[in-house]
């Protein structure tokens, strides 16, 4: 199996693409109304909650999640204008809808989400202090040395995979399509992959040697494309990213499966970011809100 695949390419092409891609990526998650903008996170039940930062009084009841709209607060889905009561309905798994609300000449949403069968409310503002003084995210300088040959072996069905989260209390399950093989310096190791973002993609989570010092400790992401007809395909871990919950702690990201926890440091992509969003009960088990 091939370690490598920095035989005959161009070098200063490698770092003008990686470039680009980077600073797309960093504009994309620092979005006026993405996860640097949420302002907390509220764990759903049948008690009325009154959010600080955001219109509605909201619960959980029969028809799943309901607002209560005072008079002068609206909020809009879909381009529709919800006001008075409006119920949402119920949420399958891993899925969430997210409104969007005016205050003066501040934009702002409440994401409803369902996450490991809890329902949660997160707010987010335009006007948010850490979207603000965000600077960006420190990286490894890009290597092509980084960029390793993976075989892709499927399993004969998808395996339901529980991880845990960065919350206490909370797991998530994904369907792994199979396992990526990949040898580096003379050690092979083998990672577990999920579904990715485009048809026939992977997503792998991880963590290395490098994880709690130059590396967010919890986990970091990298994207695969789709593997050819023989099952290969490449694994540029250049392009790991950090997952939201380096920089705040209200999300609730999957942890790593236990078998990738790779033994080497991976010298390369996005380390600890420089600031982090924190909350002295952001991280209590959602149990405990109920």
């Amino acid at each position: 199996m091939t370690t490598t695949l920095d035989t005959e390419l161009d070098r200063a092409q490698f770092g003008r693409d990686w470039e680009d891609w980077h600073r797309a990526h960093e504009t994309r998650r620092a979005d006026g109304l993405g996860f640097f903008a949420i302002t907390g996170l509220h764990w759903l039940g049948a008690d009325p909650v009154r959010l600080p930062d955001a219109p509605g009084t909201w619960r959980l009841g029969a028809a799943g999640v309901v607002v209560e709209l005072a008079d002068g607060e609206s909020l809009t889905l879909d381009g529709a204008t919800l006001s008075g009561r409006h119920a949402f309905g119920e949420l399958p798994e891993r899925t969430s809808i997210t409104p969007t609300f005016t205050d003066g000449e501040v934009a702002g949403a409440v994401e409803i989400a369902q996450r490991g069968g809890h329902t949660i409310l997160r707010p987010r503002r335009s006007d948010h202090e850490f979207l603000a003084e965000y600077a960006g995210t420190p990286t490894y300088v890009p290597n092509p040395r980084w960029r390793v040959a993976a075989r892709f072996r499927p399993f004969e069905a998808p395996l339901p995979t529980e991880v845990g989260a960065a919350v206490d209390g909370l797991t998530h399950v994904y369907d792994a399509p199979g396992v990526l093989e990949f040898s580096w310096r003379g050690e092979e190791f083998t990672l577990i992959a999920f579904d990715g973002k485009g048809p026939g993609d992977l997503l792998v989570l991880f963590t290395d040697a490098t994880s709690g010092l130059t590396t967010y400790a919890a986990n970091r992401s990298v994207g695969v494309h789709a593997p050819d007809a023989d099952g290969w395909t490449v694994i540029d871990f250049n392009r790991a990213v950090n997952l939201p919950c380096a920089y705040t702690d209200f999300a609730t990201c999957p942890l790593p499966p236990a078998g990738n926890r790779l033994p080497v440091g991976i010298e390369a992509g996005e380390k600890t970011p420089l600031s982090r969003v924190r909350s002295d009960d952001a991280l209590v088990a959602p149990e405990q809100h109920a």
